[in-house]
């Protein structure tokens, strides 16, 4: 579905303070892939996920969606089909905006001449849909989204990222900043709407049992590559201590980074 060929960015070339943040990265996303990342700090997954939401253009190589080449098709363009969720939850939804405007606007989005009337039947709509957050925002619908909890705002951003029906949905560690509690609501959330919409999904997290309980593949990356892609039985057999000791294997090193101890 979405391929990347020998994708390279740099940063600063040419200066004192140039900086190879990805290094020939050769990744073949498929449809209903659940894939999570997994690296320490710097290891360059989050310039992987603007390199391929559109927010940075590569220096080298090219992406490809269903055979079309998307390699400098701007961000706001690749919106239309690539979702992305952020550590932040107040990022996904507007405050200052009803929960119904909300999930209106979400409805219209890449249908720009659709005029979608706010009826008693719609509101209907968005009630059985909010229903399955197990929240009570289906009875909240008038109210502005920024009387919500983080949670129940995160939960929110990925109800309608679903909505959307993205090609690809992109976690940036959208639980980091949740209490466990609300972190694991909004896990079972995500596989959730996973399997029963069929999402292909990248997640990167810091939290190794969620890198090892969701998803058929993960990657792990180190110095701007991808070290390695394991997925089916590979995946379903590991352990933590079998992650850290295939990374001392591959790069004769540690995992520093104390976050992706947890």
């Amino acid at each position: 579905m979405i391929e990347l060929k020998n994708i390279g960015i740099v940063f600063n070339e040419g200066t004192p303070d140039e900086n190879i943040a990805l290094r020939d990265i050769n990744l073949t996303i498929n449809k209903g892939d659940f894939i999570t990342v997994i690296g320490s700090n710097g290891a360059g997954k989050s310039t992987l996920y603007n390199i391929i939401a559109g927010t940075l253009h590569p220096t080298s190589g090219s992406i490809t969606l269903d055979g079309k080449n998307i390699t400098h098709v701007p961000e706001y363009k690749r919106a239309n089909y690539i979702g992305r969720i952020f550590q932040n939850p107040l990022l996904g939804t507007a405050g200052k905006m009803s929960l119904e405007d909300n999930m209106i606007i979400c409805e219209k989005k890449g249908y720009k001449a659709l005029k979608i009337s706010l009826n008693r039947k719609k509101r209907e709509q968005f009630k059985s849909q909010l229903s399955v957050l197990g929240m009570g925002l289906e009875d909240r619908l008038s109210d502005n989204v920024e009387q919500f909890s983080g949670g129940q705002r995160q939960a929110l951003t990925l109800l309608m990222a679903v909505m959307s029906h993205p090609d690809l949905l992109l976690l940036d560690e959208h639980t980091a900043a949740l209490d466990p509690a609300n972190a694991e609501t909004i896990m079972e959330l995500t596989k959730k709407f996973a399997e029963e919409y069929n999402l292909t999904v990248m997640m990167v997290t810091h939290n190794m049992s969620h890198a090892l309980s969701y998803g058929n593949r993960l990657l792990m990356m180190d110095g701007g590559k991808i070290i390695s892609d394991l997925s089916g039985e590979e995946k379903q057999e590991l352990t933590f201590d079998s992650i850290v000791e295939r990374f001392r294997q591959i790069k004769n090193g540690t995992l520093s980074d104390g976050l992706l101890l947890h």
